[in-house]
Formats: structure tokens, C-alpha cells, sequence
């Protein structure tokens, strides 16, 4: 039976998780997992503050129960597609396969690629709750700035003004703040990764891409064969 990595929108934005499977159809390898892409119809319109959050992760943690429980086996891992990672201890108390957050995933991909990080938020209000997970994870002084969009996740499919806000945020990070590699704060920006980083020409990590190579890694080792 096919191994598969599902990958959960926790916003009910259809929009965000047809984005993410555009932006993760390299993955779908031969012989490899099964991508699974899912939107939680029951989420908000957007994670945005830390209501939405708490509400996410009840619902993410209850989901990843329900596939663990229904698919056995065959749910190899889980990615929980959103910045603030609503829900991922709760889910990691469910299950024993893995489950990874793409704040996580981004972040330690971008440490690897450059000594200062900036992150482009979408808004100000989870900017709080980012700068408190840098300092829980000992990588504060890594983080050379982090600037928001003013921009709502749905208002993110509006590409000339998400394009412009994301230029104008990333050169400020990488010409003021010295940043030399940047990280997309919000799973909804994945289809602008590579032209900001053409525009900028400094590597930009998509956090989902980030969090899907390492369940794809983690299934690897599972699987023999794979």
C-alpha cells in the first residue's frame, strides 16, 4: 500500500492548498510517498492571531489523530502547512509517525544556507509569537529581521500587490538588516518563492518545500525500497 505524506492547510482558503500542490508536484517521485494535500474546511480564513491558532490546532491535532487512527501504516508522515505551526506538539502527542511544522522545517533549512535569516511575515500580529519561538530555539541572534506584508493570507492570490509588498520587504531585510537568506512566513506566499528569489538574488525558502524534503527523508528511512 502506498505510503503517503499529507500536508494540512489549517485554513479553510482552498486557494492556499491548491497553491501548495502546484508548488509540491516535484515531489510526487516514481516509486516515492504520496503527496496528499488537504484543506481544514472547519479552519479560519487565515491564520492571523493567536485566536486562529489555538483554534487551528485543536482542529489539526484532531485530524492527524483521525488519519493516524483510519490510514495506519499508510499515513507515513504529516506537515502542518502554516508559519505558526498550530497544533504540532498536540499532534505529536497523537502519533508516533512524524509530524513536522514548516516555521520549524524553514527555519533550520535557512540556517544551513546563510549566517542571517529574515523572515516575511504576513502580518504583524503573530510577529510576537515568532520572535518568542527564535528565542525558545537558541537561534535569536541568528534572526537578522523579520518585516510583515500588511497583507491578509487571502489577499495573497492579488500577485502584483503581494509581489511588490514581498520585494520591497526582502530588500529591505537583505540591503538594511543584512540578511542573506530569507524564509516565506506564511504557506500561502509558496508560489512566489522563486521569482522573489530571482528578483533578490539571495536563496528563499519556502518553509512547506522545507518541511516536505525532510518527511520525504524521515519516510525514506522507513521504507526500504523507497
Amino acid at each position: 500500500m502506498e505510503k503517503t505524506i499529507y500536508v494540512i492547510n489549517p485554513n479553510r482558503l482552498t486557494d492556499v492548498t491548491q497553491g501548495l500542490k502546484e508548488s509540491l508536484a516535484p515531489f510526487q517521485l516514481k516509486g516515492g510517498p504520496v503527496i496528499e494535500c488537504m484543506t481544514l474546511h472547519d479552519g479560519p480564513a487565515g491564520i492571523q492571531n493567536e485566536q486562529d491558532v489555538a483554534a487551528a490546532a485543536v482542529l489539526v491535532g484532531r485530524t492527524i489523530d483521525d488519519l493516524a487512527r483510519s490510514r495506519g501504516d499508510c499515513a507515513a508522515a504529516f506537515v502542518i502547512a502554516c508559519f505558526s505551526d498550530p497544533g504540532l506538539h498536540l499532534a505529536r502527542e497523537k502519533t508516533v509517525r512524524p509530524v513536522l511544522g514548516i516555521n520549524e522545517c524553514g527555519l533550520l533549512t535557512a540556517l544551513a544556507l546563510g549566517r542571517r535569516v529574515g523572515v516575511i511575515a504576513i502580518l504583524p500580529t503573530l510577529m510576537g509569537r515568532h520572535a518568542r519561538g527564535y528565542a525558545a530555539a537558541g537561534i535569536a541572534a541568528r534572526i537578522a529581521g523579520e518585516y510583515p506584508l500588511d497583507l491578509a493570507v487571502a489577499q495573497l492570490r492579488d500577485a502584483e500587490a503581494t509581489r511588490r509588498r514581498m520585494q520591497a520587504v526582502g530588500r529591505r531585510l537583505v540591503r538594511e538588516d543584512g540578511a542573506d537568506v530569507l524564509v516565506l512566513g506564511c504557506a500561502g506566499m509558496s508560489q512566489y518563492r522563486a521569482w522573489l528569489e530571482d528578483a533578490l538574488g539571495v536563496p528563499v525558502v519556502d518553509p512547506t518545500l522545507a518541511a516536505v524534503a525532510v518527511a520525504m527523508g524521515r519516510v525514506a528511512g522507513q521504507a526500504p525500497g523507497f
